[in-house]
């Protein structure tokens, strides 16, 4: 084996080997789902699917290594095999993605506080397209009122992360009295993962109450889509805790991009135009909302706090993206976001203004040229009114 001695003779090159090597001598290749890559990843490295890989869709440099990792370094290790046998010289960082996020927030801690520098961040570099937008959210479609307690629900990634730090700026400058409670489910996490998002929340300051769920348990065996059904538990159990505390909201974490590709997805995969409403009131928990303050503010300006400010985060805690891609466990949703997401991304190279075509298209519905539309679960046609006009 050509290189460093210092590594192992298995594929298996640990964090602390991995820091000592030379940049130029390596490649580090992100093998998660493109979901999960943006929602953090070590510096410098690219990201090629694990299946692209495994299909022969890439080519890499024969004079580097390549190096690989996913979140637990469980797949990577046998990509890292595979490219082996292929003649190249592959390794496996050991622990993959959450060891290497484990070390480096117990580096930070030893470093002392940031929560200021993040904190000015949001009222300064980002005011304009993070707090303002989200100022305007609730303020147009009227998501918090006087007297309101709000459960702020964070699942651990940038999103949630990123609403619970705007939550506390607007508390602020609030023009009215509202209260908070931070809201983390734990429905089975590893201990890793739970120590990630914990360390987060103490990096940004959030006071979190925490609270166990056995759901992964309840779905881990689902063949037919498992995350439809663990969304849906999640929503429950998220429900119940908050009324329990007092609240009557619950505030999710979706963004603009959100919203634009749920209604293409909406009309290319389900024949129908609707959209993710920014609020929502509970059919099952009576007098409970769903609020979504992040509804104007896009994903790019999102990942660029994250980045500005060196946070790292993941973007699902769930033991299904620790052992394998997003689209193989959720029933090929995560493919078909992924699949509107590039869409989008190609129209854009000739269209500049087709996202925010795609979001003003809900708010300009001209029912007189809509052949059919449902309003509170009845279906009307426009035949309905079409044989009384009359005709000039």
């Amino acid at each position: 084996m050509s290189g460093n001695k210092d590594i192992v003779d298995s594929c298996d090159i640990s964090i602390e080997q991995f820091r000592k090597l030379n940049e130029k001598d390596y490649t580090l290749v992100d093998v998660r789902d493109e979901i999960s890559y943006q929602h953090g990843y070590i510096p410098e490295a690219i990201h090629i699917e694990n299946k692209q890989i495994l299909e022969g869709g890439c080519e890499f440099e024969n004079d580097k290594k390549i190096i690989l990792y996913c979140m637990k370094g469980i797949i990577s290790k046998e990509t890292a095999e595979y490219l082996n046998g292929k003649g190249y010289e592959a390794y496996n960082l050991a622990g993959g993605y959450g060891q290497w996020l484990m070390e480096i927030m117990q580096e930070e801690e030893k470093g002392g506080s940031r929560i200021e520098e993040i904190e000015r961040s949001l009222q300064k570099k980002f005011h304009k397209v993070l707090f303002s937008r989200f100022t305007k959210a609730i303020n147009q479609y009227e998501l918090i009122r006087e007297g309101d307690k709000v459960a702020v629900c964070i699942s651990g990634g940038k999103d949630s992360m990123l609403m619970a730090k705007l939550f506390q700026e607007l508390k602020l400058h609030h023009k009215f009295e509202f209260e908070l409670e931070f809201l983390v489910m734990d429905p089975g996490y590893s201990a890793m993962n739970r120590e990630i998002i914990e360390n987060n929340a103490k990096l940004l300051g959030i006071p979190i109450t925490v609270f166990e769920t056995r759901i992964f348990d309840a779905v881990f065996d689902v063949e037919k889509s498992p995350c439809y059904l663990c969304a849906r538990m999640r929503r429950g159990h998220l429900y119940n805790k908050a009324k329990e505390l007092g609240c009557n909201k619950i505030a999710l974490g979706h963004h603009y991009d959100d919203v634009i590709e749920t209604i293409m997805m909406g009309m290319l995969y389900g024949a129908q135009v609707q959209t993710m409403m920014p609020k929502l009131h509970s059919t099952n928990f009576e007098g409970m909302e769903l609020i979504r303050p992040m509804y104007l503010i896009r994903e790019e300006d999102i990942k660029h706090w994250r980045d500005y400010n060196s946070l790292h985060f993941i973007q699902c805690a769930c033991r299904f993206t620790d052992t394998c891609s997003v689209d193989g466990a959720n029933g090929n949703t995560g493919s078909k976001r992924k699949e509107i997401k590039n869409l989008i991304r190609q129209i854009k190279e000739v269209n500049p203004n087709v996202e925010g075509n795609i979001f003003k298209s809900v708010e300009n519905v001209n029912l007189d040229t809509i052949i059919a539309y449902k309003n509170n679960g009845v279906k009307h046609c426009f035949l309905e009114s079409y044989h009384i006009q009359t005709t000039h």
